[in-house]
């Protein structure tokens, strides 16, 4: 899967991305992820590489002190800049940063759709300063998230796409740990969707409303292993 071919899945894509994310389970997930930002770049420089139309980019906007974002989609990106956010077009292997430009690196459903990984994250640990922060979702195969793709399929996601147009990459922590880059340790593991077996468990009354509560219980416990977005906190050491 070529640049040009992720490029175009997330222009069509971009259409309908943002429909009914701003309540229960699509809300949930972005709140969890910039939250979990927050704790390291509070009045701190932030860049969110792969930032969609920019629903997790315009929360960390309101504690950053500065707060950037990069995607690949133009289409993306269309919507990113109505929310009057800081955005600009580039490929995530190639950012157009000077060296520890940042305090803070993040993404988040981005980088299991990256054929390059490692260059991607390479790519992060060079703009962010020593001392900062990268915070990157990893998707969990030891999951109930992974569970459901494996038994229901690729999702539609346009007219023209379903989910399996690109490439998508499951590991588990031991796997994702292999590829944690040099000059880099591991500060935190946390769980995005641990429990929810399918979004629309959010939609039911008080179900949801309980289902989302334990959520944000299990981030940061023991189970917090078994999210189908596995985020790792990663501090620059050099």
């Amino acid at each position: 899967m070529t640049s040009t071919d992720n490029r175009s899945y997330y222009d069509e894509f971009a259409t309908g991305y943002d429909d009914g994310r701003d309540v229960g389970y699509h809300k949930l997930i972005d709140d969890q992820a910039a939250e979990l930002v927050r704790r390291v770049g509070e009045g701190k420089r932030v860049l969110e590489v792969g930032c969609g139309t920019g629903l997790v980019l315009g929360r960390i906007a309101e504690f950053a002190s500065a707060a950037k974002g990069i995607d690949l989609s133009p289409g993306m990106l269309t919507h990113a800049k109505a929310r009057n956010l800081d955005v600009q077009e580039a490929d995530c292997t190639d950012l157009p940063f000077e060296d520890a430009s940042f305090d803070v690196a993040c993404s988040f459903k981005v980088l299991a759709h990256v054929p390059n990984f490692d260059a991607a994250l390479a790519e992060m640990v060079r703009v962010v300063r020593p001392g900062g922060h990268l915070v990157i979702d990893i998707y969990n195969r030891a999951s109930i998230r992974y569970l459901i793709k494996r038994l229901f399929g690729p999702r539609k996601t346009s007219a023209t796409f379903d989910e399996g147009a690109i490439e998508t990459r499951f590991w588990n922590l031991d796997e994702a740990l292999a590829h944690v880059p040099e000059r880099t340790q591991l500060v935190d593991v946390a769980g995005i969707r641990v429990m929810t077996p399918h979004p629309a468990v959010n939609r039911l009354p008080l179900v949801g409303a309980m289902s989302r509560a334990l959520e944000w219980k299990l981030m940061d416990g023991p189970l917090a292993r078994l999210g189908g977005f596995m985020v790792l906190t990663l501090e620059r050491t050099a």
